[in-house]
Parts: C-alpha cells; sequence; structure tokens
C-alpha cells in the first residue's frame, strides 16, 4: 500500500484490444489532419459557450507542477477587436515593409502568401488572447513563481486548437511581434505576457488555403541507437 503526503485518487483510464486502440489512433490523426489555420473567416455568430468550452479543454492540459500558468482573454466586442487590428497590423507592416523579418523568414513565409492585412480580426465573432503567466498573484497579493511556463502554455494551446476544430471552428495561431498591445488592450498585469492571439469563427464559404503537406512519419522520428 503507498503512503502520500497529499491526496492521491486512483486512475482507471480506458484500454482496448490492440486492434481497437490502433483503429482509434488512426481515427483521431484523421480528424487533426483535417485541421488547418484559416485567415478567411465567416461574421456567422458563435455561441460563447464554446469558446468556454475550448478554454476548458485547454486546462485539462498537463503542465509544470500543475501550476496552470496561462490565462485567456475573450474579446466578443467590435471596439475592441477593431483596436486590436488596427495595432496588430501596425506592427505587421513593420515586419512586412521594414527589415524586421530577414530574407530567410520572408522565403519561409511566401508560400503560405501572408501579409500586414488582419482584416479578420474585424470580422470573427470572438478573438481570445492567450497569456502566460511567468507567475500568478496569490490571494495574499503575493506572487507565485511558476515553472515550464513556455511549454505548459504551448500545450494548453494545442489542447485549445483541437477543441474547436472538434466544434467545426476555425482558428489561426496570430503572433504579431511584438505584442506588447495585447497587454495594454486587454488591461493585462505585468506578470503575465501575450503569448498567442487566436480569431475563432466558422470558415468563410469561400474559404482558401494554402496547398501544404506534413511530415511522414519516416521524417517526424529519429530511432534510439541500439544498445551495446
Amino acid at each position: 500500500m503507498r503512503q502520500h503526503s497529499h491526496p492521491f485518487v486512483p486512475y482507471r483510464p480506458a484500454r482496448y484490444d490492440q486492434a481497437e486502440t490502433v483503429r482509434r489512433g488512426e481515427d483521431f490523426v484523421s480528424f487533426l489532419d483535417r485541421r488547418r489555420s484559416v485567415r478567411f473567416f465567416s461574421d456567422e455568430p458563435v455561441p460563447r459557450r464554446c469558446v468556454d468550452l475550448a478554454i476548458t479543454a485547454a486546462n485539462t492540459a498537463p503542465s509544470g507542477a500543475h501550476l496552470q500558468p496561462w490565462k485567456f482573454a475573450v474579446i466578443g466586442d467590435a471596439e475592441t477587436k477593431h483596436r486590436i487590428r488596427v495595432a496588430a497590423e501596425q506592427e505587421e507592416r513593420v515586419n512586412y515593409e521594414g527589415s524586421r523579418i530577414p530574407p530567410e523568414w520572408r522565403a519561409a513565409l511566401a508560400p503560405l502568401e501572408t501579409t500586414a492585412d488582419k482584416s479578420f480580426l474585424d470580422v470573427v465573432p470572438w478573438i481570445v488572447v492567450c497569456f502566460a503567466e511567468k507567475s500568478t498573484a496569490m490571494p495574499d497579493g503575493s506572487l507565485r513563481k511558476n515553472y515550464y511556463v513556455n511549454e505548459s502554455v504551448g500545450i494548453a494551446c494545442g489542447f485549445f486548437i483541437a477543441a474547436l476544430h472538434a466544434m467545426g471552428l476555425s482558428t489561426l495561431t496570430h503572433t504579431p511581434n511584438p505584442m506588447g498591445f495585447l497587454t495594454r488592450i486587454c488591461e493585462r498585469p505585468g506578470n503575465e505576457r501575450p503569448y498567442v492571439l487566436f480569431p475563432i469563427g466558422y470558415a468563410a464559404a469561400d474559404c482558401e488555403v494554402p496547398y501544404l503537406t506534413r511530415k511522414s512519419v519516416a521524417e517526424a522520428t529519429t530511432e534510439s541507437p541500439r544498445p551495446l
């Protein structure tokens, strides 16, 4: 009988025979493979409940010491969305029309045909900004240090994206650089930093996405050296 100094509960995840395990894996890969980043959105309303469900899904992600160092700012009013668009485009114009983006990066972006135009930020019913909490404000006013913040928030954002896809919604991982304007517009404290901006909505009826291929298993895998 194990002895614990903190509360533990039994965990008995579902188990399947090998054929069913593989089938479920294949179905999940097929589901995720249909996901694409979208820049052409419909203005059709999306229930706030969908956003909350995606955040709830993000909250199931593993995190360093289970400190869950993230905060999701949800924006639905047209005025704030437009302020975000104006500020994002200002930074992106410097990126695309100035010297902030090096030639190698421009070449990598070319097949995506991205530009400083972020008009979709006015179109989508929701914008959600994920903030990474370097530290978390405690009830007594102190700050608790968080650990593995980038890793934890990145995983949570992945769960968030997958949940939106499961509901038939589309999004884009938009990271205008620098992103300090999001801290000001969303009125977030100094212990948080903007991590990624998600426009959320249905894909437009005439939506198009770049033709892309994804890495094969062989390309994404390396075998461990054989034991001596």
